[in-house]
C-alpha cells in the first residue's frame, strides 16, 4: 500500500512525555512532535506520562507517540493507552523480524535498529499499517556488539557513520521509497554541533529523507535550513513548472534538456517550499 501520509515540514522534535511543560513548547517550535514514552523520557512514571499526553491537546496530524518496543513489559500497556487517545501516529522502536501484533488502525513508523529488522526490512516496510520507516544508529550498533556508531577522533573521518550504519540508513530510505512511504533519518546526538547537524541534515534532504528528528529545540531551525531549497533552486523549479504546462514531453530550457526526472525534481523542490 502506498502511503499518503502528510508531512508538514522536516523538523520533528522529541518531547519527553513526563515533562508536561515541555510538550506545548516542542509542538510550537517544530513541524511535528514526538511524545516520547521510551528512551528520551528516561524512567517514566506512566500515570504521569499518560496524563500529560491526554492533556496535551496537540494536533493529532502533527503528533506521534513513541511507545516502548515489543520486548518491553510496558509495550501492550502503551499500545492500549494510545488507542484511548486521539493520537493515531505511533513510533514503535526495536522491532525484530516482524512487527508486533495489534497495530491495525494506527499509522505505524517502526524503528529499524535491530539486525533482524534490517534483514527483514522489505516485509516491514510493506505492511499496510506502516506509513514510514525510521532507523536508529546507536541501538543498532549495540545490537551488533559494537561500541560507537560513528568514527571517533582517533580514526580517519571522525564523526562519519561506520559502514554498517551507512547500510542501514540507505536500506531504510530505499525500502521506504520502494513502497511509496516516507523515511526519517536518525538523530544527531551532539546538539551543540550545529555545523555537523546542518551538513548531515543537508545530506539527508538531498538523499530523499522526509523527516529529520531533533532532540533539542535549537536543532529545529538548523534542520529547516538544511531542507529548505535555495532561492536559485526555487526560481529554477518555478520556471520548469511553467514550461511544463506548455510542453507534453521533454523540452529545452537554457540549453538544457528537461525530461521527466528534472520535472519531478522541480516538483520536490516546490513541495519543500510549500508551493
Amino acid at each position: 500500500m502506498t502511503s499518503t501520509f502528510h508531512i508538514p515540514g522536516p523538523a520533528i522534535l522529541f518531547a519527553p512525555s513526563n515533562r508536561a511543560e515541555i510538550i506545548p513548547k516542542a509542538a510550537a517550535r517544530a513541524d511535528m512532535v514526538i511524545l516520547d514514552l521510551e528512551d528520551g523520557a528516561g524512567d517514566v512514571d506512566r500515570d504521569v506520562a499518560y496524563e500529560n499526553i491526554r492533556n496535551a491537546k496537540l494536533d493529532p496530524a502533527r503528533t506521534f507517540v513513541r511507545i516502548v518496543g515489543p520486548q518491553d513489559p510496558h509495550h501492550a500497556e502503551d499500545l492500549a493507552f494510545v488507542r484511548m487517545t486521539e493520537y493515531t501516529n505511533v513510533i514503535v522502536p526495536k522491532v525484530g523480524a516482524t512487527l508486533p501484533p495489534n497495530l491495525d488502525g494506527l499509522n505505524i513508523v517502526p524503528i529499524i535498529e535491530t539486525p533482524a529488522a534490517v534483514i527483514n526490512i522489505a516485509a516491514i516496510a510493506a505492511d499496510d499499517n506502516v506509513v514510514g520507516l525510521y532507523w536508529g544508529a546507536d541501538d543498532l550498533t549495540i545490537e551488533l556488539g559494537g561500541l560507537y556508531s560513528r568514527r571517533r577522533e582517533d580514526e580517519p573521518n571522525p564523526g562519519s557513520y561506520r559502514p554498517a550504519m551507512q547500510l542501514a540508513r540507505q536500506l531504510t530510505l530505499i525500502h521506504a521509497a520502494a513502497v511509496g512511504k516516507f523515511a526519517m533519518d536518525a538523530v544527531y546526538q551532539d546538539f551543540k554541533d550545529e555545523e555537523g547537524l546542518y551538513l548531515e541534515a543537508l545530506d539527508s534532504a538531498r538523499m530523499g529523507f522526509s523527516l529529520y528528528p531533533c532532540i533539542h529545540p535549537r536543532q529545529v531551525e538548523v534542520v529547516r535550513r538544511a531542507f529548505r531549497p535555495s532561492d536559485e533552486q526555487l526560481e529554477w523549479a518555478r520556471r520548469i513548472a511553467e514550461e511544463t504546462k506548455k510542453h507534453p514531453g521533454a523540452f529545452k530550457l537554457d540549453g538544457e534538456m528537461v525530461d521527466a526526472p528534472l520535472i519531478k525534481l522541480a516538483g520536490i523542490l516546490l513541495g519543500r517550499a510549500g508551493e
